[in-house]
């Protein structure tokens, strides 16, 4: 039985590039990289469970394998990108106090004044 799951706009965009260079429908393209994550996962040359003590903080990413590094890697990346309740409250607090409050595109550092419109 076919079922509906929500996936935010940008795995989208990638699924569906993806899916056009393949030649594929879209939701064969997911299953697809679905199949790939689940033999990855499976895998005696690749350690999922290393990943995740890594992403935990209880392995050191020197001991990860090329191929889980890279793994790692992507996962780290897609966990800072989505700020925790505790992250939020803290860039609030700095906002209020107008102190730097991230970066811009040239990475020069934000100040809250500088981001309040006049």
């Amino acid at each position: 039985m076919a079922q509906s799951v929500k996936l935010a706009d940008d795995v989208m965009s990638l699924v569906r590039r993806e899916a056009e260079l393949q030649s594929r429908s879209v939701a064969g393209q997911i299953a697809h990289w679905i199949k790939i994550g689940r033999a990855i996962e499976r895998s005696s040359a690749f350690d999922y469970s290393r990943i995740k003590q890594a992403l935990e903080g209880r392995l050191d990413t020197t001991e990860l394998k090329e191929g889980e590094e890279a793994a790692w890697l992507d996962e780290l990346t897609n966990k800072m990108a989505e700020p925790t309740a505790d992250e939020q409250e803290f860039f609030a607090q700095r906002r209020m106090l107008g102190r730097g409050v991230g970066l811009d595109a040239g990475g020069n550092l934000i100040y809250a004044k500088d981001d309040v419109a006049p």
